[in-house]
C-alpha cells in the first residue's frame, strides 16, 4: 500500500508535512539551506528583528534528559538577510518558504511586513507573537487587547495569507477567548501551537547551579516536556478555529508524537528540539516512523486521520 504524506494548503503544496520550528537550523543561509535540502517538507527562517541582534549572552541552551531549556534572545541577523535569502529562494522547486517576523514593536511588525507585501515574494509570513525569553519584554501572546491592535494593523498593511506563532495556554477560556479574537481576521490562515513553555528552571544539583545564564537561569523549555501542552493547544485551536490551520510544534521525537499532533488536528508539525540535537537527518527519521505507522493502521494519506482524536 502507498502512503502519501503531501498536504496542501495556503495554495501551496508540501510533499511531507514537516519542517522545522523557527529558531532551530535557521539563523544562517546555510543552516536554512541544509534544511532546504533536507527531506523537510518546508523551511522556516529565524524569527527576526528589524535590525540584527546578537541575543542573549552564553551559555543560553542546555539539553536534558526531557528536553531542553533556552534563552535565545532572538539572535538573529536582521529582516534584510532573510529577505534577501527570500528573494534568490529556489520555490519553483516545490519547498515553501515562511519568513517568521518578530520585531521589537509593533511599529516594526508592520515595517517589515510592508517591504515584504511590496516585495511581492511567495514566501509567507508567521508573525511571532509568542517569545518568552526577552528580559523586560511580556509575550504578546498573553494580551488579548494588544494582539487585537496588532492583528488588526497587520492586516491593514499586509493583504496576503500570514500565520501566527503562540504562546500555550493552559485554561479552556483563554483558548475560547483567543480564538475568538484570531477568527475575526480573513487574512489570518495559520496559527502555530506552541512555541516553549516559558520562565521554566532546570537546576544541576552537583554545580548547585542554574545551566542557563540569561535571567538567572529562567527559560523556555523545549521537547517532551511540552508534548502534552502543545497536543492540547493544537487540539483545542484546531476545534476552535474557522477556516483556518493549525501547524503542531512541540515534543515531536519521533513518528509517534507527528502522529499525534496530526491526529489532534494538525495540519503540518514543526520540530524543534530534536533538530536541534539530532540535524536535519531526523526529518526522514520521522518521516519514515510515521510512514511505517500509518501502514500498520492501513492509513493512505494524513486527511485519513487527522483531527479524529477519540475521546472518552
Amino acid at each position: 500500500m502507498r502512503v502519501d504524506l503531501s498536504v496542501s494548503w495556503l495554495g501551496l503544496t508540501m510533499a511531507n508535512p514537516l519542517y522545522n520550528a523557527s529558531g532551530v537550523m535557521c539563523r544562517s543561509v546555510t543552516e536554512l539551506e541544509q534544511v532546504r535540502h533536507s527531506a523537510a517538507g518546508a523551511v522556516i527562517s529565524k524569527s527576526c528583528t528589524l535590525q540584527p541582534r546578537d541575543g542573549n549572552p552564553e551559555p543560553r541552551y542546555h539539553a536534558t534528559a526531557l528536553g531542553s531549556i533556552n534563552s535565545m534572545g532572538l539572535p538573529n541577523a536582521g529582516y534584510a538577510y532573510y529577505r534577501d535569502y527570500a528573494r534568490s529562494y529556489p520555490y519553483a522547486q516545490g519547498k515553501p518558504l515562511f519568513l517568521s517576523i518578530s520585531g521589537m514593536t509593533l511599529e516594526d511588525n508592520l515595517s517589515m511586513l510592508a517591504d515584504l507585501a511590496s516585495s511581492a515574494l511567495p514566501c509567507i509570513p508567521e508573525v511571532n507573537l509568542s517569545c518568552p525569553n526577552l528580559p523586560g519584554k511580556p509575550q504578546l501572546g498573553y494580551d488579548p487587547d494588544a494582539c487585537a491592535i496588532t492583528l488588526a494593523e497587520i492586516s491593514r498593511i499586509y493583504s496576503g495569507p500570514f500565520g501566527v506563532k503562540l504562546p500555550p495556554y493552559f485554561d479552556p477560556v483563554h483558548f475560547s477567548q483567543m480564538a475568538d479574537l484570531l477568527n475575526e481576521f480573513v487574512g489570518l490562515r495559520f496559527v502555530t501551537c506552541i512555541n516553549s513553555i516559558g520562565n521554566g528552571l532546570v537546576i544541576d544539583p552537583d554545580t548547585e547551579s542554574v545551566v542557563i545564564k540569561p535571567k538567572d537561569g529562567l527559560g523556555g523549555l523545549g521537547g517532551s516536556y511540552v508534548l502534552p501542552t502543545a497536543l492540547a493547544n493544537v487540539r483545542e485551536f484546531a476545534r476552535l478555529l474557522h477556516g483556518k490551520h493549525v501547524v503542531g510544534c512541540g515534543g515531536i521525537n519521533s513518528g509517534r508524537e507527528a502522529f499525534m499532533h496530526i491526529l489532534a488536528g494538525a495540519t503540518a508539525v514543526q520540530i524543534g528540539t530534536c533538530l536541534y540535537e539530532e540535524g536535519e537527518g531526523a526529518f526522514a527519521r520521522i518521516l519514515d516512523e510515521l510512514r511505517a505507522l500509518m501502514l500498520q493502521k492501513g492509513y493512505r494519506c494524513l486527511d485519513d486521520f487527522r483531527g479524529k482524536l477519540k475521546t472518552l
